[in-house]
């Protein structure tokens, strides 16, 4: 009865009944199903562990209660309950080992062609964005995106294609972080360039953040992700290619006005305005 009800569930429908369970919900790539999945697998084996083992404690304190004076049975030792408690939690161990081990291969997994290529060049205190024709430090970028002051930049990619990032940083260690992809990684200067991949499948706008304490305009290192069709992606990408700016290149996708520009740094302020730190007169952040 109760693997028919379990067949019945999915990790996604117990997560949400659960809240969660201290986990991100709904992640845009399939990497963080993937890992969303492992935790709420997890998350469900300690619950049976642990209703198992109060179970096990209050039968004890209920059956085994003192009733009078007579002492109990004396045992140096049950050789097949040491056993089951030796045995367990090893079996437990090795089977959370071995789908942790699993997701997280799939997670750090290159493929041998992504279907498109970003390198992320973080720097204090801003981003910028270069669309490369193929991996590796000796591709050429074809369009790119440059945060300022002023303007938050904008990372659009598409659904459905496998994205590869590439990041390096011209001073000091930052932290590419994009919340709603449950997944963040270290930007270090010099020759180490972090890359890794998703497979974004939500449209939206997602905030990004600098995760690492880079100085002191830190928190209003920000940026924008923006998930599209693959078709709008193309229109965007060639009007980049062609020359065209972040804003018109946005507008030729359908995006006009505001929304041409970040529009997801909320609740965070990046004051990249003429007053910073809300003073008249101050210089705005970044400067």
């Amino acid at each position: 009865m109760l693997l028919a009800l379990l067949s019945g569930c999915s990790a996604d429908s117990i997560g949400d009944r659960l809240g969660g369970f201290g986990w991100p919900r709904h992640g845009i790539t399939e990497q963080a199903h993937s890992m969303y999945d492992l935790w709420i697998a997890a998350v469900i084996a300690a619950l049976i562990v642990g209703i198992l083992v109060w179970g096990l404690i209050f039968w004890c304190i209920i059956r085994y209660r003192k009733r009078g004076d007579k002492l109990p049975v004396q045992t140096r030792f049950n050789m097949p309950m040491e056993v089951l408690y030796t045995v367990t939690p090893v079996l437990i161990v090795a089977v959370l080992f071995y789908y942790t081990a699993i997701v997280q291969t799939d997670v750090d997994k290159l493929s041998a062609k992504p279907d498109q290529t970003v390198e992320v060049v973080a720097f204090k205190w801003n981003w910028q964005f270069n669309y490369r024709d193929a991996p590796g430090e000796d591709a050429k970028t074809v369009a790119s995106t440059l945060g300022s002051t002023d303007t938050i930049p904008l990372l659009v990619l598409p659904t459905g294609r496998k994205i590869r990032f590439e990041e390096t940083s011209k001073d000091v260690i930052h932290s590419f972080w994009v919340p709603a992809m449950l997944f963040k990684r270290d930007v270090f200067p010099g020759n180490v360039r972090n890359t890794f991949e998703v497979t974004l499948d939500k449209e939206g706008r997602y905030v990004g953040r600098c995760a690492e304490l880079c100085g002191t305009y830190h928190a209003f290192m920000q940026f924008e992700l923006v998930v599209v069709s693959p078709e709008r992606f193309d229109k965007y990408l060639a009007a980049k290619v062609a020359g065209q700016t972040t804003q018109q290149a946005m507008a030729t996708i359908g995006y006009t006005g505001d929304q041409a520009y970040a529009i997801t740094t909320k609740p965070y302020d990046a004051r990249r305005h003429t007053d910073s730190w809300n003073q008249t007169g101050a210089t705005a952040a970044g400067k």
